[in-house]
């Protein structure tokens, strides 16, 4: 018997849609770049900039880029599993 958590699996689809560019991303979302080495795109709800433990990582991205990077998008310096694991957190 197996146990089904929904609103994990709608966030990790939510956050992990195939967005080619800023004109993909919906009213209401924002497009970020995750990683250490490898950056990937994620597409995020607004609603997460409130909150607490998604300020520190954007407190982090600030220290580490400043607000003129190279990639010409949000950029957060922090593993891909952790940032997940906070977005699944966000939306519990």
């Amino acid at each position: 018997m197996g146990f089904r958590f929904p609103s994990v699996v709608h966030a990790k689809k939510l956050i992990q849609r195939p967005f080619s560019s800023s004109k993909d991303v919906p009213k209401g979302y924002l497009a970020v770049y995750v990683g250490e080495n490898r950056m990937k795109r994620f597409v995020i709800p607004l609603s997460y900039l409130n909150q607490p433990s998604f300020q520190d990582l954007l407190s982090q991205a600030e220290e580490e880029f400043g607000f003129d990077h190279p990639m010409g998008a949000l950029t957060i310096p922090c593993r891909e599993d952790v940032f997940i694991d906070l977005i699944f957190c966000l939306n519990a």
